[in-house]
């Protein structure tokens, strides 16, 4: 359990708050009425003819048809060209807790969870986290962990997406002080709802888990029998159509 540093909101190059900048993907594709589903992260540095590799090792691997390859390549792609496409900007980093939530059903697990995150640490370790949530939850199917760290992932993307909006308006508001020759400060909607949650939860809050919330926000872990993985995947594929 670690407490929250003290800082002030200064502006900084995009980047997911963590340690290692992996950012989160995620394919969904169905041809000819065989679908592939998978869901993990990728160095944003690594060069591009290396996502056509990992597409063919795919498609070897989990023996579908080359149609997929292409499909695979042009889905990591656009991901990975979204996310470049905010390198370079800047974004409003603040002393924050996040609430991060979990709903997720691996194979035969279904894990539910809620918990607060330090989105100014930019030496926090998703995988890490879900290394130690599943060990002690005592979670054994080893595809739970990843899947953990990719959803953490996703939603610290959407959280830093937001920043370099914030930072922008941040920006926008000052051009237009200056122009009328005001002080009135302009609060933006990230800062009034980052500031509302920091009045709420306190400055000394857990990253991980209040203690007193602990009932609230206790993790809840299923497993499935496999009568009920199909008529789940069943009601899956109809929803998806």
């Amino acid at each position: 359990m670690r407490s929250v540093p003290t800082g002030a909101k200064v502006p900084t190059k995009f980047r997911l708050p963590t340690s290692e900048n992996l950012i989160p993907i995620r394919i969904d594709i169905e041809i000819d009425g065989q679908r592939y589903k998978d869901a993990f992260t990728w160095n944003p540095s690594d060069p591009d003819p290396e996502v056509l590799v990992f597409a063919k090792r795919t498609a070897r691997e989990m023996k579908l048809p080359p149609t997929f390859i292409t499909q695979i390549a042009q889905s990591m792609q656009s991901q990975i060209t979204e996310f470049r496409s905010y390198e370079g900007q800047e974004m409003n980093t603040v002393e924050k807790l996040l609430p991060i939530k979990l709903d997720l059903r691996v194979n035969k697990t279904i894990i539910r969870d809620q918990f607060l995150w330090d989105v100014s640490n930019f030496e926090s370790d998703p995988e890490e986290f879900a290394r130690n949530l599943c060990r002690d939850l005592d979670i054994e199917d080893p595809e739970v962990g990843p899947a953990i760290a990719v959803a953490i992932r996703e939603q610290l993307y959407e959280i830093a997406v937001q920043n370099v909006a914030s930072a922008r308006e941040t920006r926008i508001s000052k051009k237009g002080r200056r122009e009328r020759g005001t002080e009135h400060a302009l609060a933006s909607k990230m800062g009034g709802t980052a500031l509302d949650l920091m009045k709420l939860l306190g400055s000394k809050t857990s990253v991980v888990r209040r203690r007193r919330e602990w009932d609230l926000y206790e993790p809840v872990v299923d497993i499935l029998s496999n009568e009920e993985v199909e008529a789940l995947e069943v009601r899956e594929e109809r929803n998806a159509r």
